[in-house]
């Protein structure tokens, strides 16, 4: 039964991170084919397609080099499909697995821009969209690609009131980051995990052991023995 449940999990977690690497590179080089950059397509007043490039990580941040940021990248897929691996082999919970291949499904698909999008497009422009090329003869090279991002929710667009300090009478738009399939994979996930997997979570705070029921009661015992000494 517990081989069977292994076998299962590690099909599902292959699923998942196939599907979401295909989806997300799909709506990527959709954009990024058909729409110039900076441009942008309102789908409702809340929800639009705007087309961007950055060389940072997910949201669009930029405090680490590219390089660097590439190459933390792949350790970090490297690790956590080692780490999904070892969960599945320990028959750990549908829950965990699930969120962990997700985890490695975003963190793949953003890793993917950087390593060959530089090599195969052309640079994206204002004034036109960007095409394939032959392999190396793009914008730039090998883990310098930029990452495509498009999803904007500008859920809330008003002005400061003019009681507000330095900001009064300004724009005020809530959610301005603009991000991609794999960013909310990733970050879908780390909620999901924080909301779900607080056994887990207690376990890594642990050093990874969980506390058996015996485990537990010779601590008890000793505590009990303690106060006894104390007194």
């Amino acid at each position: 039964m517990n081989s069977n449940k292994k076998r299962w999990q590690a099909v599902v977690a292959a699923l998942i991170v196939i599907a979401i690497l295909v989806i997300d590179q799909w709506i990527k080089i959709e954009v990024k084919t058909t729409m110039p950059l900076h441009s942008r397509r309102e789908v409702a007043s809340w929800f639009y397609i705007y087309f961007i490039e950055n060389n940072g990580m997910a949201y669009g941040m930029t405090f680490i080099p590219k390089y660097a940021l590439s190459i933390f990248r792949m350790v970090a897929i490297v690790v956590i499909g080692w780490y999904l691996g070892r969960q599945i082999m320990k028959g750990a919970r549908w829950v965990f697995v699930i969120i962990l291949a997700m985890v490695l499904a975003g963190a793949a698909g953003n890793l993917i821009d950087c390593m060959f999008y530089g090599l195969i497009f052309t640079q994206s422009s204002p004034d036109y969209v960007s095409y394939m090329v032959p392999f190396g003869q793009g914008y730039s090279g090998f883990l310098t690609g930029k990452v495509v991002d498009m999803f904007y929710f500008p859920l809330i667009v008003t002005t400061y009131p003019d009681w507000v300090p330095v900001y009064g009478g300004e724009p005020f738009i809530f959610f301005q980051p603009i991000f991609n399939f794999a960013d909310a994979a990733i970050t879908t996930s780390v909620i999901s995990f924080l909301l779900f997997c607080r056994k887990e979570l207690s376990m890594m705070g642990n050093g990874g052991k969980e506390k058996t029921d015996g485990e537990e009661n010779d601590a008890d015992n000793v505590d009990d023995t303690e106060s006894i000494e104390q007194k």
